[in-house]
């Protein structure tokens, strides 16, 4: 593929990565320096944004807690109805647009209305943090397999997905994204199913940045250390054998990283 190609009336749904910019793909930075719209989502980092051409169209419609800038359905429009009008359309998701960024149902959404698009893939905020904190994810004499698990499910549907008899007896690495409300029920449930209280667990707040905060603990105690040292959103944890090599391979100093 020729890197420098973008086309009009394509809409690009592109990874951002974790949250230090140079954690960005070549060709995410290619396509957010040449797009004609730029539509982004919350923790967007500034250096992205100023990336874009001065005659870019930015338009905002992050997401948090409580606050969303659009519903779903009207971003899914905004998408259309600018790649409609002809123009190069980049849609800026944290971390990879198909891991809990709902790129998935913007893509569907294009796909409905005849829209060319492109998947532009990140890296995912989860494995990124583990990293930045000295925790690989896999390990082959301690975890072969990893879970990304979603912290925050859809309010709509009828009970959860989540079968955490499953989780609590894989030997496997668990991360969890936008969980930090609901941890002390997600471990609770993993304790209740059969998951060894004393199991190794760690939380990553603001992974990758200058912003960082990493706390450790195990399934039992890690709740109660988050709340102690007073953590908030974006945050991602995790749960496994593996976090016990986190006091050996931490390499990241917050205080040194002025991208974050």
């Amino acid at each position: 593929m020729n890197q420098a190609v973008i086309k009009n009336g394509t809409v690009y749904l592109v990874g951002a990565g974790p949250g230090d910019p140079g954690l960005i793909t070549v060709r995410a930075s290619e396509l957010l320096k040449n797009a004609d719209v730029l539509v982004y989502d919350n923790l967007i980092p500034s250096e992205l944004l100023q990336q874009a051409r001065e005659d870019a169209q930015l338009i905002y419609v992050g997401k948090s807690h409580g606050k969303h800038t659009l519903p779903q359905e009207q971003i899914n429009a905004v998408l259309i109805e600018h790649a409609q009008l002809e123009y190069s359309v980049v849609r800026l998701k944290g971390g990879d647009p198909f891991v809990f960024g709902r790129g998935g149902e913007e893509a569907l959404a294009l796909a409905e209305a005849c829209i060319p698009f492109e998947i532009v893939p990140g890296v995912t905020a989860a494995v990124a943090a583990a990293a930045y904190a000295g925790i690989p994810i896999t390990h082959r004499e301690v975890a072969s397999s990893a879970c990304l698990i979603t912290g925050h499910e859809s309010p709509d549907k009828n009970g959860s997905d989540l079968d955490y008899g499953v989780l609590a007896k894989r030997r496997a690495t668990l991360a969890f994204y936008m969980g930090l409300r609901n941890m002390e029920r997600i471990c609770g449930n993993l304790i209740r199913h059969g998951l060894d209280p004393e199991m190794p667990a760690a939380a990553v707040q603001w992974g990758t940045t200058s912003k960082q905060k990493v706390v450790t603990g195990t399934v039992e105690t890690l709740p109660g250390i988050c709340y102690e040292a007073k953590l908030e959103s974006p945050t991602v944890f995790l749960i496994g054998e593996v976090v016990s090599l986190q006091e050996h391979l931490h390499w990241f100093n917050p205080d040194q990283n002025p991208d974050g």
